[in-house]
């Protein structure tokens, strides 16, 4: 029997509890990977771990933020489950608001999440690879990374932040035969996703544009599931992607016009 793409690879997904990270976890695990998911709140990554036993999953309670524990989890993977093979930036939070309305804490709790937290978890995996000369990294972005969204300024400047950074991480460390991408979703079913919507038309404003806000809407009609994101992390941590690198790839149904 052919092994499964992904066996006895050790791969880190950040922001694993709950909608695109616990996806991601869940393709990985399903592809052969023992995946560490670490998340800043238990219940999620727990559950993970429990449905899938410690073999296969186990839970790193952690905040991305804070680069000393990120190196503490690196450690504590690599000292129980091998090498570090992938890590997939997933962690985010999102902060509505016009910009004359923003906080200051809004906006650096945003920056201190979406970007820094990407920069010290790919700076202690970028350590460890390099040494190797092998391994992979995808950080999840966003399509409003490259497109203006109204009051969602913050957001979309730490995501872009976040991509050019993964790109040139990808460039540093290119020689070393080490891929690194960005996977860029559009409207997916989330918490952080629902969590925008203010009535019960607001789905379909999504889908059929809303020139208010000036969005032309979704041409292949859906709202993602997060395992529509997932599929494509999937790939590109595989070695069916091994001539990708510094890619953006955008899982937004065209929402984008890939403007």
């Amino acid at each position: 029997m052919q092994q499964p793409e992904l066996a006895g690879r050790v791969a880190l997904v950040t922001g694993a509890g709950q909608g695109i990270g616990e996806a991601v976890v869940r393709a990985l695990i399903e592809r052969g990977a023992k995946v560490a998911a670490l998340d800043a709140t238990p219940d999620g990554i727990k559950a993970l771990e429990t449905e899938f036993g410690a073999a296969r999953v186990t839970a790193h309670l952690a905040d991305v933020t804070d680069s000393a524990a990120v190196e503490r989890v690196m450690d504590d993977v690599e000292r129980t489950a091998g090498p570090l093979d992938i890590l997939v930036n997933v962690a985010g939070v999102l902060h509505t608001a016009p910009v004359v309305d923003l906080t200051d804490e809004d906006w650096n709790a945003t920056f201190a999440v979406n970007t820094t937290g990407v920069f010290n978890t790919c700076r202690a995996a970028a350590r460890r690879m390099g040494e190797r000369r092998a391994g992979c990294v995808v950080t999840v972005g966003s399509n409003a990374a490259g497109v203006p969204r109204t009051s969602m300024a913050a957001y979309a400047a730490s995501k872009a932040a976040a991509t050019m950074f993964t790109k040139c991480l990808g460039l540093e460390l290119a020689r070393s035969g080490i891929r690194c991408n960005v996977v860029s979703p559009g409207s997916t079913d989330t918490a952080m996703q629902r969590g925008m919507w203010t009535d019960a038309q607001a789905p379909l404003r999504v889908i059929d544009g809303d020139p208010a806000t000036y969005r032309v809407g979704i041409p292949l009609g859906r709202i993602a599931e997060p395992s529509d994101i997932a599929e494509a992390v999937a790939f590109l941590v595989s070695d069916r992607a091994r001539h990708i690198t510094m890619h953006d790839l955008y899982v937004d149904g065209g929402a984008t016009l890939r403007a």
